[in-house]
């Protein structure tokens, strides 16, 4: 069963458990699944609009982008849980001879590396998410407006709580070449995001104050 079939219920009880999976990634996918859902209830509130006719083709581009941020966030759900369990797995390999030991230590190193690379996959979703909804700051229906706002602090939670998950993952990998990289692309999608997001819950404060 994967985690996105369970309900709200079922995902927040075993979210909730001792299960060591699911854990912070799959909440912060899901965080920002929600995000990106919020922008595209916005526009579908928008499209169709007398009000809003002269930004009709714009806002159906927004929608489009949304739908297919949404399809991907929700899979990123369970990717991140799967990248775990590939880590849990290494442990219950066997580590009596030196051969062994070897092995096991090669199998981490590589489980740690996909483990890193699926948050920052989701973290690049997720910057590509917040620009979409920036698209439809001021262009979409005002009575959907705080709805943006939300959109953009559940992204920038996914966004940071994504970064958290690469960066425990790279502290165990030894090849300092991947992780200078991860690490420096990691802070840029960081910085980039959260500015976005920042910028977004700003516009939508100052449009409702």
């Amino acid at each position: 069963m994967k985690l996105v079939d369970l309900s709200i219920t079922e995902f927040a009880k075993v979210l909730g458990s001792d299960a060591p999976a699911p854990g912070g990634g799959s909440a912060a996918a899901l965080s920002a699944a929600n995000g990106i859902s919020l922008t595209k209830m916005v526009c579908e509130l928008t499209i169709g609009k007398k009000k809003y006719t002269e930004f009709e083709d714009h806002i159906k581009g927004v929608h489009e982008k949304s739908a297919h941020l949404q399809d991907q966030l929700l899979e990123a759900i369970d990717k991140d849980t799967e990248a775990f369990n590939v880590v849990s797995a290494v442990f219950d390999l066997p580590k009596e001879t030196e051969e062994e030991k070897a092995a096991r230590r090669e199998a981490m190193q590589k489980a740690l590396k996909h483990a890193t690379v699926s948050p920052f996959s989701m973290m690049e979703l997720i910057v590509e998410a917040l620009e979409t909804t920036k698209e439809a700051v001021g262009k979409s229906n005002t009575n959907a407006a705080s709805d943006l706002g939300v959109a953009a602090l559940n992204l920038k939670a996914g966004l940071q709580g994504a970064w958290l998950n690469v960066l425990i993952n790279i502290s165990g990998i030894k090849d300092q070449d991947f992780v200078q990289e991860y690490h420096g692309k990691g802070l840029e999608l960081l910085q980039t995001g959260s500015d976005l997001a920042d910028s977004i819950y700003q516009s939508i404060l100052e449009s409702l104050s």
